[in-house]
């Protein structure tokens, strides 16, 4: 009996991380793979969508950008903690590729994959190289590239795959965009973890501030931080405007698909479900973001006039007002943002990875 090949997935606790991780174990256990993820608390509480299938593995990961000083001094020594353990692991049960995904919580995994001389390759979703991709980037055979162009290490090429996005929203690829008009229509904010603050500060009243006739269409779905959530619940329930805010959507791609505008930050996982489904977007990057990355991201989407992207720095009311006004009240413009971000998706890029993952693992045959 031929032994099932196993791959080994490692990736940091946030959206952007797991959610092309989950593509990718959909794929490859539809392949016949055994499929394993090696992830911190916090990407567990991504993987309920997760196939049945995947055995998740819960490692205490390190970083050396939070914590006070005894925590970052006891951070390497966790970190090779967790390698030596994770050595002991992929030795008992040897992957046949090992890919990571980024993120702290990666470490352990690839660092291990390093030491074993296991078939091993990082995708990196964002146009700049996250901290931990950046560290391994010399130390694996391939890097896939979500977005492009990547901003990789001299002497380092990537192979562009687009950013894989789930199942639920291949089902929803190039859906039919309604155009705005004096009809019931629908706007989708988005914020995720770190950025939805200052969304819910702004977006609200800028969404007050629209013409009546405009206004009096719209309902809202708003993910708001559960610290946020009361205040734009009570907001837009003032105002007389029917919106719907939870701290979660686990439905984002049939929201999109019925949105005729998408708000959000530019991760790379939202730019890539926008993109693949097709949906004119106002892109507001992350400031923090290292490296700048969501600008990064944003870029392809604004030079194919599929989005208009607003910096931090002049994301106020008005601004968002007079933007939304100009796509809500303009259907030919809209239509014409619909299909210039559908020409930046790539529904194929799961495809893309699993034939990159499937060469690795005939490279070691």
């Amino acid at each position: 009996m031929t032994k099932q090949p196993l791959l080994l997935m490692a990736a940091g606790g946030t959206g952007g991380h797991m959610f092309p991780a989950q593509a990718l174990a959909e794929a490859m256990l539809a392949q016949g793979w055994r499929v394993k993820l090696s992830t911190d608390a916090r990407g567990a509480r991504y993987t309920g969508a997760f196939p049945e299938g995947v055995e998740i593995e819960q490692v205490s990961s390190a970083t050396f950008a939070r914590g006070g000083v005894v925590a970052k001094l006891a951070a390497p020594f966790r970190i090779l903690g967790g390698v030596l353990s994770a050595v002991v692991k992929l030795r008992r049960d040897r992957p046949d590729v090992v890919v990571g995904f980024g993120g702290y919580p990666t470490i352990p995994a690839m660092g291990a994959a390093v030491l074993l001389k296991l078939p091993r390759m990082i995708h990196e979703q964002n146009g700049v190289l996250g901290r931990v991709n950046k560290a391994f980037a010399k130390r694996v055979s391939m890097i896939a590239c979500g977005t492009w162009p990547t901003t990789l290490p001299e002497g380092i090429t990537g192979i562009h795959t687009g950013n894989p996005v789930r199942q639920t929203v291949l089902d929803r690829a190039g859906a039919g965009y309604i155009p705005p008009g004096d009809y019931p229509m629908s706007i989708l904010v988005i914020g995720g973890s770190q950025g939805a603050r200052i969304l819910s500060e702004v977006v609200p009243p800028a969404i007050a501030m629209l013409p009546d006739e405009i206004k009096s269409h719209l309902r809202v779905s708003h993910q708001a931080r559960g610290e946020d959530h009361a205040n734009v619940s009570a907001f837009y329930a003032e105002q007389g405007i029917t919106a719907d805010v939870q701290e979660f959507f686990t439905d984002i791609p049939e929201r999109m698909s019925e949105a005729q505008l998408v708000i959000s930050r530019a991760g790379a996982s939202s730019v890539a479900d926008i993109s693949v489904i097709g949906r004119p977007s106002i892109l507001i990057p992350l400031a923090i973001a290292t490296g700048d990355h969501q600008s990064a991201n944003a870029r392809g989407l604004e030079e194919a006039d599929g989005a208009v992207v607003i910096p931090e720095t002049a994301f106020n009311v008005e601004t968002l007002t007079a933007q939304i006004a100009a796509i809500l009240s303009d259907a030919d413009a809209a239509v014409e943002m619909s299909a210039g971000a559908l020409a930046m998706g790539m529904p194929d890029a799961t495809a893309n990875l699993v034939a990159m993952v499937r060469d690795l693992a005939q490279e070691d045959v």
